[in-house]
């Protein structure tokens, strides 16, 4: 049976973790959560392994593959269209290496489906800081990049960059996703914003982060960068291209 929620995980080189992720997400007894992979072709044979899963799996696990690595934000944009046109009502992104907790996805969802949240977002820094296995430098950027964002941006959300959140359908049909600018940590903060925006009511679930064990981390300094100045250009826009944010009309729906 088709679930009404969809955990969407973009892949570049994860073959040690996906299958273990996939059977996570499928073994969850809560709430039935569906899963589609964005692999970006990855070298290392990810899309294979989720080939094979796919065969045995074909109502639950799904894969979109794309020509080659394109960036964390358009592989979600490709993610949430295609979830979209599948009619799902809850859509989430999730890190495929274990570093959001698995476990906390019904809460997630609830926290949309049951708590009046259009986006749910699972913040490590709701509760003070709930972060293992990092280097301290990386610790303190993450941490003051989300406090940069509310002084900016007047968005009072405590982890602005996370990766782990839960939209309802209706606000991802509000945003023109096509003119959604940036493509590394940055669309986490654009993604936010516009539904902070739009009048959308956005909900922190606190989460503990744990670094990835296996595989590696796709971070680098030029994500950071176009962070930092992605937040200026986003409240730039707020004052003097106020159309940015404006909702787009919801598709009618279709009655017998």
């Amino acid at each position: 049976m088709k679930s009404d929620s969809v955990v969407i995980i973009p892949t570049y080189n994860e073959k040690e973790n996906i299958q273990a992720i996939i059977n996570a997400v499928l073994n969850i007894t809560e709430h039935q959560f569906d899963v589609l992979i964005v692999d970006d072709n990855s070298p290392d044979g990810t899309g294979a392994i989720v080939d094979a899963m796919i065969a045995q799996r074909p109502e639950r696990i799904n894969i979109l593959k794309r020509a080659g690595k394109q960036g964390l934000g358009t592989a979600y944009i490709a993610g949430f269209k295609w979830a979209l046109d599948h009619g799902y009502e809850y859509i989430i992104e999730m890190d495929a290496d274990f570093s959001h907790p698995v476990d906390k996805l019904p809460e997630l969802q609830a926290t949309s489906a049951t708590s009046g949240a259009d986006v749910s977002v699972g913040s490590r820094y709701l509760t003070g800081v709930n972060v293992v296995n990092w280097p301290m430098g990386r610790m303190l950027m993450s941490y003051f990049a989300s406090a940069y964002v509310r002084l900016i941006t007047g968005m009072q959300v405590r982890d602005a960059t996370a990766g782990y959140v839960c939209y309802r359908r209706e606000v991802l049909q509000s945003i023109n996703l096509d003119a959604i600018e940036f493509k590394g940590y940055a669309f986490q903060i654009e993604m936010k914003f516009t539904a902070y925006r739009m009048g959308f009511k956005i909900k922190e679930v606190p989460i503990v982060f744990i670094n990835r064990v296996l595989g590696t981390s796709k971070m680098n300094s030029s994500i950071f960068f176009e962070a930092l100045w992605g937040v200026i250009k986003l409240r730039w826009d707020s004052i003097f291209n106020k159309q940015r944010f404006a909702r787009r009309p919801l598709p009618k729906q279709i009655t017998a």
